[in-house]
């Protein structure tokens, strides 16, 4: 381990070997010559030249664009600059927090950090591979609820990182973005966990959202609505584009994490609850536990955007 006060203690005196001098015969030192000879040869006249071509590239730098954006941010940001969308104060900037809600989610959902590892998956396995253990039904139920979240996720992450996260101008509220986008990775991570600890057919259950209609059916609605605002051209400021951003929150949000999630969730935990596929529902509890946060932060987010 590390400590600070072994810096403090003075360096004790190294034992200094004898250097031995080798001699080097004259038939070697002759067979070394002409390599040496060679090697300087290849060495460039002058070594400057890249340092030179740099300094010139340097010097034609434009930098116009970066220090305009600069000025326009100039001095220090107030509380009353800052707004959830189309806001022009500087985004860099953290501190001081207007929406004191979004950091302290922040802080929350850090501190509720689990990884799918954790879980002894060992009574599932088991379970599942058992004739008797399960029926059918139980077993198309777990199959279609790890086939629908193992992609969901996924393409909530995907929708938070290319569309939400540039058109929300709060950095405090894009700090839980962040978060939240890490926790989706997360949640995806547990299902390919929960695939291969069972022994799945992994294309089978990853490629239900677009073989199973009614899995497919759900994805595709989602999709709709991040189809736009994930264009990079796509700008809020005015009433049509703000309520296009509140459309595809509202869809992401409260529909597809609120409902559609919610749906599996219960199949899932109420088979834990009869003591069936239990590392599973526990993997389940704590992606709950993430998705309500991310429900919570999400109907705050639409209700202050309404606000202002």
């Amino acid at each position: 381990m590390l400590n600070w006060d072994d810096y403090n203690e003075s360096e004790k005196p190294q034992k200094t070997q004898p250097v031995v001098k080798q001699e080097v015969s004259a038939q070697t030192q002759e067979a070394i010559q002409p390599i040496e000879e060679a090697t300087l040869d290849h060495v460039p006249a002058e070594s400057g030249d890249r340092a030179k071509q740099a300094k010139e590239a340097i010097e034609i730098l434009d930098t116009k664009a970066g220090e305009e954006e600069l000025e326009g941010l100039a001095g220090r940001v107030q509380v009353d600059d800052k707004a959830m969308i189309n806001c022009r104060a500087d985004l860099n900037q953290l501190v001081p927090f207007k929406y004191d809600w979004a950091w302290q989610k922040y802080l929350d959902g850090s501190a509720n950090h689990w990884m799918p590892q954790e879980v002894n998956m060992t009574a599932d396995i088991a379970l599942w591979k058992s004739n008797d253990g399960l029926t059918e039904d139980e077993r198309t139920i777990v199959m279609r609820n790890l086939g629908f979240f193992s992609t969901a996720d996924s393409l909530v992450a995907n929708n938070l990182v290319l569309a939400i996260y540039r058109l929300i101008t709060n950095p405090e509220c894009r700090q839980y973005i962040l978060r939240q986008g890490f926790e989706e990775a997360i949640h995806t991570h547990a299902y390919q966990y929960c695939i291969e600890s069972l022994g799945m057919d992994e294309g089978a259950i990853f490629n239900m959202y677009r073989e199973i209609p009614s899995v497919a059916k759900k994805a595709s609605w989602g999709l709709k609505y991040t189809k736009e605002i994930s264009d990079p051209g796509f700008t809020t400021g005015t009433d049509e584009t703000d309520k296009l951003l509140l459309k595809n929150l509202i869809a992401f949000y409260c529909v597809l994490e609120g409902i559609f999630f919610y749906c599996g969730f219960t199949q899932i935990l109420s088979m834990g609850r009869r003591n069936k596929m239990t590392g599973t529902a526990e993997q389940f509890q704590y992606i709950l536990r993430d998705e309500s946060m991310h429900l919570n932060f999400g109907i705050d987010m639409i209700n202050q955007i309404k606000l202002e």
